[in-house]
């Protein structure tokens, strides 16, 4: 065989194993997709967790166990005080919201029938009985499938996504520093900058995403109060937590305000949806600027893209983590693809003030 023949081979057997690797890799993540998207959560509130806790650490001298722990259960201490107070009252309004809604979707569907435009969305539009089973606590997991599709396994998955997130926030440098052996000696300097170049994207992420959601929260529960739609505080905090999905949260969380306004009267509800617009834009010009200054800068497009592809693929979860993958998607492609491997070096989408230390400790 010559040498040439030798070469041919050594590339064609590369070329294959490539492939089989690539496939293996991709048959893996199909049949774990349910804990990869539950350890990434666990990440999420890992980075969460420690973003809190090391001010404080500083601030009161402890490590960085106790600050974790002291964070956690401060926030519990938080949590606990606020469903005591706003359970009771958002329990009854949302059981008033579940049985008032298809009533009020009939009177809204009635309204618009009237007209010809309106009879045409009607025909086109599910039930209002299918709506309200697409939000069962289970149905968030459609798509995931055995055990963590289940109500209880919705809350099974809860504490351990929890536990786990204080594991991560307790010892970030231990599984930040095994992630980094499994590369190669020359390249694993270079892996913890991208790892630290990701925690610090989401940390910053996860910062303004629940700035904006108590934004929301607030701004449209004293809206809807001001409006004089019934239940503003559950429509508010529906409101809140549904904006920590881009784009398609707040059409979710408009739609049962502005049904239930439209109880009151088709003016009210135009009201409604008005407000929603409105805090929408507000939120848009002050909150989302200010997170891009410290992360990267998400292509409207490519998000939206995302979020359907997961949400197809994987369900109301991969609907839910979809930005933060993209996010740490574009950074891996950024610093690993662009700067690395095609030597154009831009600091345009790579996060800010990113110190050495800190490639190991996020």
């Amino acid at each position: 065989m010559t040498e040439n023949e030798l070469s041919f081979s050594k590339k064609v057997l590369t070329v294959i194993g490539l492939v089989g690797l690539f496939g293996l890799l991709a048959v893996t993540v199909y049949y774990t997709i349910d804990v990869i998207l539950l350890v990434f959560s666990a990440a999420l509130i890992g980075i969460f967790l420690r973003g809190l806790a090391m001010p404080i650490g500083r601030y009161l001298k402890l490590n960085d166990v106790w600050s974790v722990l002291l964070v956690s259960a401060l926030l519990v201490v938080v949590l606990g005080i606020a469903v005591s107070l706003l359970a009771p009252s958002v329990a009854e309004q949302a059981k008033h919201l579940r049985t008032e809604i298809p009533k009020s979707a009939q009177q809204a569907a009635d309204f618009i029938s009237k007209f010809s435009w309106g009879q045409a969305i009607i025909e086109q539009m599910p039930s209002s009985e299918a709506i309200m089973a697409k939000i069962e606590p289970g149905s968030l997991l459609s798509g995931v499938g055995g055990f963590f599709s289940t109500t209880i396994g919705f809350v099974g998955n809860f504490f351990i996504v929890l536990l786990l997130g204080i594991y991560f926030a307790c010892e970030p440098r231990l599984y930040s520093d095994g992630l980094s052996k499994l590369f190669p000696k020359s390249n694993r300097e270079r892996a913890a900058e991208v790892f630290g170049a990701i925690g610090e994207t989401l940390r910053w992420w996860l910062i303004g995403k629940v700035a904006s959601m108590i934004f929301i929260g607030l701004l449209t529960w004293i809206g809807l109060s001001i409006i004089g739609v019934p239940m503003a505080l559950t429509l508010g905090l529906i409101a809140g937590l549904l904006s920590f999905i881009p784009n398609f949260g707040p059409i979710i969380a408009a739609v049962p305000a502005v049904l239930f306004a439209f109880i009151e009267s088709p003016a009210s509800a135009l009201y409604t949806l008005g407000l929603y617009i409105g805090v929408q834009i507000i939120e848009g010009n002050l909150v989302t600027p200010f997170i891009e200054r410290h992360t990267v800068e998400l292509p409207p497009a490519l998000t939206v893209v995302s979020q359907l592809a997961l949400a197809v693929t994987i369900g109301g979860l991969g609907l839910l983590l979809a930005t933060p993958l993209l996010a740490v998607l574009v950074v891996i492609v950024q610093m690993v693809y662009i700067e690395d491997i095609l030597n154009d070096r831009t600091d345009e989408m790579v996060p800010p003030e990113i110190e050495p230390e800190q490639a190991s400790e996020v």
